[in-house]
């Protein structure tokens, strides 16, 4: 299943086997145990060259990939990540988090992922352009509305979506709902560029219910957000929305700090520059907001040692943006909840801090609880799917229907993930609360595992 030198591939896949082993699931259903070594490995993996003219007129060449990892449960479904760091086990490791991710919105959608090595930042619109039309024309034979249905991710927002639409368009002569992410005036659904940061907030809603019995909300509470894309930029609204404080946002090259709270206009700001390239070092220089409401920059930083006190945490950057060490610095600033919006957001050794630290609690009430993000941020292909949905009805829902379908999926989702761990619990501390890590894993598994039997995929 794992192969030499795919260390994010197969941190992935230990994630979901160990948890799946820390259970019950295979004492009380060992038909299951085979799933495993099927469900492991790709469908079909699609590798290919994307040759690009840059604008000075010199041939340049980057390397395609789709990973087409399972379709028990509907075509393949996942992003397109435009970035340097991009390779078969970074893709391996997202179409497989995509795969039970997919399974938990309830909604009729394979796994899979692509991308390529291409970096967008510092190119013109133009050469992105090029490149988009290359990379399509290359992935065009291999999707389709009922086959394989891209979306964006790092690197790939709306304009590249655009271009890809139209030279896929061009290259099969046909207008299908092939790509999500697209414009609202030609198939796109409104909340898109909202949902994963919507849903992430919405699913932690459900967590901070749950652990206090109701009697707490977002309300009062200390947020610290890494990134500053759409999921940071969404979630951060949404949490000022419901009365919480963003104390953090980051980039690649640093973080920002505001103890007394982020704002709005700050965020908006924000969203205007990051489409530019811009870096939150140059934003901050540049835009009246910081000028207003001054906040604390620091370079090459993450947010998680520097935020001061806490409630609670929402990595939304890129994969393994917690370590151990940030861990044990979140629990040490009384951070309650932690809910990831980026894809498998936390190391293993920062899942095992979460995970000791809510097992120790003598009560819910002083738990530290841990979503991972194949449930936490799964309101963005949600989304997506409403779009696939819109699509094939040739119809575009109001932005409060599609809201609405959305909250009702995340708490679907939160109510799937702790009733499973509950049901499969191998656990002796009956005061601490269910592991959603576990309840995610093993919901998302088990519905496609029972796909797979019924289609033949194993037995």
């Amino acid at each position: 299943m794992v192969q030499p030198q795919e260390p994010e591939f197969e941190q992935a896949y230990n994630e979901l086997l160990s948890t799946l082993k820390d259970s019950t699931l295979f004492q009380k259903h060992p038909e299951y145990e085979k799933v495993i070594p099927v469900v492991s490995i790709p469908e079909r993996i699609i590798q290919f060259r994307v040759v690009w003219e840059d604008d000075a007129g010199v041939l340049q060449v980057n390397r395609g990939y789709r990973v087409q990892f399972n379709s028990a449960l509907g075509p393949y479904k996942g992003g397109l990540r435009l970035h340097p760091s991009v390779n078969l086990s970074i893709l391996k490791f997202l179409g497989y988090e995509q795969i039970f991710k997919n399974a938990l919105t309830g909604l009729s959608m394979g796994g899979g992922k692509g991308g390529s090595d291409f970096d967008p930042k510092g190119k013109s619109d133009n050469e992105i352009r090029r490149f988009c039309v290359a990379f399509i024309r290359q992935l065009a034979r291999h999707i389709g509305q009922f086959t394989d249905v891209p979306a964006g991710d790092i690197g790939t927002g709306g304009r590249e979506i655009g271009y890809m639409f139209g030279a896929y368009k061009q290259t099969t002569n046909q207008f299908e709902g092939v790509l999500t992410g697209k414009g609202l005036s030609w198939g796109g659904s409104l909340i898109r560029p909202e949902a994963t940061g919507y849903g992430l907030v919405y699913y932690v809603e459900k967590m901070i219910e749950k652990a206090t019995n109701g009697k707490e909300t977002f309300a009062g509470k200390r947020v610290a957000i890494s990134g500053s894309g759409n999921v940071a930029q969404f979630a951060a609204l949404k949490v000022i929305e419901l009365g919480g404080t963003v104390v953090s946002l980051s980039d690649s090259k640093g973080a920002i700090i505001a103890q007394s709270g982020i704002t709005k206009a700050q965020i908006e700001a924000i969203g205007e520059a990051k489409p530019k390239f811009k870096s939150l070092e140059q934003i901050i220089g540049e835009y009246s907001a910081f000028s207003e409401s001054k906040v604390e920059y620091i370079a090459g930083a993450r947010p998680w040692v520097h935020v001061g006190q806490v409630d609670v945490a929402l990595p939304s950057a890129t994969q393994n943006e917690v370590s151990g060490e940030e861990a044990k610095a979140l629990v040490a600033a009384g951070c309650k909840f932690i809910a990831e919006g980026s894809n498998m957001g936390s190391t293993q050794e920062a899942i095992d801090v979460f995970e000791a630290e809510r097992l120790s609690s003598a009560s819910a009430g002083s738990a530290i609880w841990y979503a991972p993000g194949k449930a936490a941020n799964c309101g963005g292909v949600a989304v997506s799917g409403l779009e696939m949905a819109q699509n094939s009805q040739r119809v575009q829902w109001t932005t409060e229907e599609v809201d609405l379908k959305l909250k009702d999926i995340m708490v679907n989702c939160f109510d799937n993930c702790l009733n499973t761990a509950i049901a499969y619990s191998s656990e002796t501390n009956a005061n601490a609360l269910p592991s959603l890590v576990k309840g995610a894993n093993i919901a998302g598994f088990v519905k496609v595992a029972d796909a797979m039997f019924a289609q033949g995929d194993v037995y």
